[in-house]
């Protein structure tokens, strides 16, 4: 396990860090890394189109799988995306050891501000992996409830959405890392490597995941694979739940968490989503 995620946070390192940094949008650690992908042929001063915003998981990156998958699905139904590195993950400014996902969610609502501000956007939609699925599940609620933005998201794409992260740091196990949930560590080691810090783990105890997206009505697609080893079934169906007949679970079969089997398909599934709901 320990050399798989090695291997797959050194692609991540790689993949970002051949892209120069330009940072147009900031988050509470600062610049924010991202990529604009536009349909072919698409003329940003004189066409319109929907915008997808992308979030990845922990530790992950938009260069790493689904991200680009999806980007490149997105663009061929005729949507723009703008992917992007959560403040302290690999090209964007900050430190991942103050990372939570509370900084995530102000990282989410910068690039919603950003993405409200390009003229040739019509509407927005929101999709996130994993952690990212948490973050983005709570920006669109906390969209809706703010009321401030002009616009609200015309749909949510959830993948793997990582709940079970706030077990996990209430349990005093996460992501191979072992410590006391009462009395955390300045940091812990996740997979042996990554620093996480106390703030994250005693601020993630404390969220609450499903009331803060409840607000958000419109319609949700949530996709979850059957070989999923690190986020349970059971986080996608209490979002089904939370969401109702607004939401539908997608269950892909032989799957894994990191998408790495079928991401065609569920890249597919997503742009067909957004496509017939923007």
């Amino acid at each position: 396990m320990k050399r798989t995620v090695f291997v797959f946070l050194l692609l991540g390192f790689i993949c970002d860090f051949l892209h120069a940094r330009e940072y147009e949008v900031s988050g509470p650690q600062g610049g924010l890394s991202m990529t604009v992908t536009l349909p072919k042929g698409f003329d940003a001063e004189n066409d319109s189109c929907p915008m997808v915003i992308l979030m990845h998981g922990i530790f992950s990156s938009k260069n790493i799988t689904p991200m680009p998958a999806i980007a490149k699905a997105l663009a061929k139904e005729g949507i723009a995306s703008v992917r992007f590195n959560f403040g302290g993950h690999w090209s964007s400014e900050g430190k991942m050891q103050r990372m939570t996902i509370e900084n995530e969610i102000a990282d989410a609502l910068a690039m919603w501000e950003y993405a409200c501000s390009l003229p040739y956007v019509t509407e927005i939609g929101l999709l996130g992996h994993s952690q990212g699925g948490v973050v983005a599940s709570m920006t669109a609620g906390r969209v809706v409830s703010m009321g401030k933005y002009g616009k609200r998201p015309s749909g949510l794409v959830l993948i793997a959405p990582a709940s079970v992260l706030k077990n996990a740091c209430n349990n005093g196990r996460l992501l191979g890392a072992k410590f006391d949930p009462v009395s955390p560590p300045e940091f812990i080691r996740c997979f042996g490597v990554m620093k996480v810090g106390r703030e994250y783990i005693l601020s993630t105890q404390k969220l609450d995941i499903y009331g803060t997206a409840k607000p958000y009505e419109g319609p949700v697609m949530i996709i979850h694979g059957s070989k999923d080893t690190l986020v349970p079934m059971w986080c996608s169906e209490e979002f089904k739940n939370t969401y109702g007949d607004a939401a539908e679970l997608i269950v892909v079969e032989n799957e894994n968490h990191r998408i790495s089997r079928k991401t065609k398909k569920v890249a597919a599934l997503a742009a067909s989503f957004f496509k017939e709901n923007m």
